[in-house]
């Protein structure tokens, strides 16, 4: 049987032309430079908006745009005054495993570049979604997450000062605070986890190194000890463009 347009109802991802035939131009451009990018491989340099105008006949602002959609998915990455192809996205477990497992499990280097390590009384707000007490001391940590010293991410950690007094001496801000925490002792139990897709605060982007129209993917996470006690809020900011979650399901 013929398929209109080649959409076969059992390929992996159907082209996302309608049935009728009609697309807009700039999504025309796309797939033929998404064909294009296939064919150059990771790292390769595309070729110039004017280049590309000129090959597929249509306005710059027309590849423009495609271009611009293709950066936000996470297939091409700016670099300097050009546009290359950009590797695989990193997979993230969705477990109580550490970002550090999850990034070198793929062959990459992770990292961290601390942004602030201080305390202050527990808020309200924080008390009432994790279970800790209001105006306790609380350590909050921040580090810029990376990958290959890639800037990825960025991890806001708020945890008791009573269970881990020492996170400012004994803490190296490079490290993973999952294995920090198994050094000191406690062994993680369960935990709540939420993710939504959010654009990052002006302040934020600058941080992860982002344009703020960047999508980014939110994932808040309230941790509890083997004896259900509250261990730590964490607040983590993806880069919706090098990032994918993945988590395996049984019934």
């Amino acid at each position: 049987m013929d398929y209109p347009n080649d959409q076969h109802p059992a390929a992996p991802v159907r082209s996302g032309i309608p049935e009728h035939g009609r697309i807009p131009k700039y999504y025309a451009v796309k797939a033929r430079i998404s064909a294009l990018v296939d064919e150059l491989g990771e790292g390769g340099l595309l070729p110039t908006e004017r280049d590309l105008s000129e090959r597929y006949e249509v306005a710059r602002e027309t590849v423009r745009q495609a271009i611009r959609e293709l950066v936000l998915e996470g297939r091409l990455r700016r670099q300097g005054r050009g546009t290359v192809v950009a590797g695989p996205k990193l997979e993230q477990p969705l477990s109580l495993a550490s970002y550090t497992e999850g990034v070198r499990r793929q062959g990459r280097t992770p990292g961290r570049n601390l942004v602030t390590l201080d305390h202050f009384p527990c808020p309200e707000a924080l008390a009432a979604e994790t279970g800790l007490t209001r105006g306790e001391p609380v350590w909050h940590l921040e580090r810029v997450l990376l990958a290959d010293d890639e800037r990825v991410g960025l991890e806001s950690t708020y945890v008791s000062v009573a269970r881990i007094p020492r996170l400012d001496a004994d803490f190296d801000p490079d490290s993973s605070f999952y294995a920090y925490l198994h050094q000191q002792g406690i062994a993680f139990g369960d935990a709540d986890e939420r993710i939504e897709t959010v654009l990052a605060t002006p302040r934020e982007a600058l941080l992860i190194g982002t344009p703020p129209a960047l999508p980014m993917l939110l994932i808040h996470r309230v941790s509890r000890d083997i004896d259900g006690q509250p261990l730590e809020r964490v607040r983590t900011l993806f880069r919706g463009d090098r990032f994918s979650f993945t988590t395996h399901l049984s019934g």
